[in-house]
């Protein structure tokens, strides 16, 4: 293959990946390399984590013991309240993205997989779940927080990284009581 080759390759990748979601964000390769999301990356991955995690809360409310139950009230509250900010920045025009209105394929598939535990593998499948989710949101905030090309959202992104790394402190210590 010549350069011209890979280089039209490429742009079809790319074009085609503006249109959901950069391959770099989707396949976890700017987490680990630690670059910034795009604007339009960074709205869908957050509104998906909270619309995730209220799903995932309302589950543990019905399901888990009461450290879950405590736990999951709390992400209920805070990322209902994260989805409402994040959603009156982009219908302000301050924030040029789309919020997604369903959960990808990934998330849905987390979510009917506790929908289906059995009370007793509910803490196995959630406890877990919720550490690796909030380390996702962790990485994904504080990287926008440090090179998002959108002030705005970039500023929201720093206010609201402690929370999250509260979360991820709280499932934690939930994972850790589970064992």
């Amino acid at each position: 293959m010549n350069r011209s080759s890979i280089a039209a390759l490429a742009l079809c990748f790319v074009s085609s990946a503006a249109l959901a979601q950069s391959v770099g964000e989707k396949t976890g390769v700017n987490s680990m390399l630690g670059i910034a999301p795009t604007t339009a990356d960074f709205v869908k991955e957050a509104a998906i984590s909270d619309m995730t995690e209220i799903a995932a809360a309302t589950i543990a409310l019905e399901k888990g013991n009461s450290d879950e139950k405590k736990f999951a009230d709390q992400m209920v509250t805070d990322h209902t309240k994260t989805s409402s900010e994040l959603e009156a920045l982009v219908s302000s025009g301050d924030v040029k993205a789309e919020i997604p209105s369903v959960l990808d394929n990934s998330s849905q598939n987390k979510i009917d997989k506790l929908k289906g535990s059995k009370p007793e593998d509910f803490a196995s499948e959630y406890d877990p779940m919720q550490v690796s989710a909030h380390k996702d949101a962790v990485s994904l905030f504080e990287r926008y927080a440090k090179g998002g090309d959108n002030p705005t959202l970039k500023e929201w992104a720093g206010k609201t990284l402690p929370h999250l790394q509260h979360h991820l402190e709280m499932a934690q210590a939930l994972d850790k009581y589970r064992k």
